[in-house]
């Protein structure tokens, strides 16, 4: 649809919903209605979407990015995709629920494409410069996210999920699509390789 695009530049950020069962039930009853409307060509009824859901897809994606231009992007490109998804929708969880599992394959495949870029990247300045120049990150948390995004993006994600988004392993698995066993491997070895790198950094990961 042509018009998502416009729908998301337009549409107002919403504060998220008043927690609690009576507003969750409220909001996935809204949400039901407005999918089916969408699916029968209501435009109006996907930018009801993007309004409800835009926040929680923006701070879903603050995790895998800190430039806002790439937030925007990203949370761009959950709807687009989300969009043309919609007939895959069955109702067995929330629509929020189905929304940010496909915002995290989405920031998944950004962290994928970026690594890869980076290899590249490093690649030509090895061949043209020599090594390249270390640059040491002025405070504490730059360095510790520096080393987070040293991993890769299969154990980055399950720690960024695991301990920043603080899901179970039950929803981890939901999120990402791998069964539980999996998830509970990557965690560990992801841990493992942390603990190593934050050791090698002096942030003391090795006691």
């Amino acid at each position: 649809m042509t018009d998502v695009a416009l729908h998301l530049e337009a549409a107002p950020a919403r504060p998220e919903s008043p927690a609690g069962p009576a507003a969750a039930r409220a909001r996935d009853d809204s949400d039901r209605s407005d999918v089916e409307a969408a699916r029968a060509g209501d435009g109006l009824g996907y930018e009801r979407i993007i309004e409800r859901h835009q926040s929680a897809v923006a701070a879903w994606m603050w995790r895998f990015t800190r430039d806002k231009n790439t937030l925007e992007e990203l949370s761009q490109e959950v709807f687009v995709e989300a969009y043309y998804s919609l007939k895959s929708f069955r109702g067995g969880s929330s629509f929020r629920t189905w929304l940010l599992a496909i915002a995290t394959r989405v920031g998944y495949g950004f962290w994928k494409r970026t690594a890869r870029e980076q290899k590249r990247s490093a690649d030509a300045h090895l061949l043209l410069a020599g090594d390249p120049v270390e640059d040491g990150p002025s405070e504490a948390a730059d360095a510790l996210f520096g080393v987070l995004e040293t991993l890769p993006p299969k154990e980055r994600l399950v720690l960024t999920l695991m301990y920043f988004e603080e899901l179970s392993v039950a929803e981890i698995a939901a999120a990402t699509g791998w069964s539980a066993s999996l998830v509970k491997v990557r965690a560990y070895r992801a841990r493992q390789r942390l603990k190593g790198l934050l050791a090698q950094a002096g942030f003391g990961g090795d006691k």
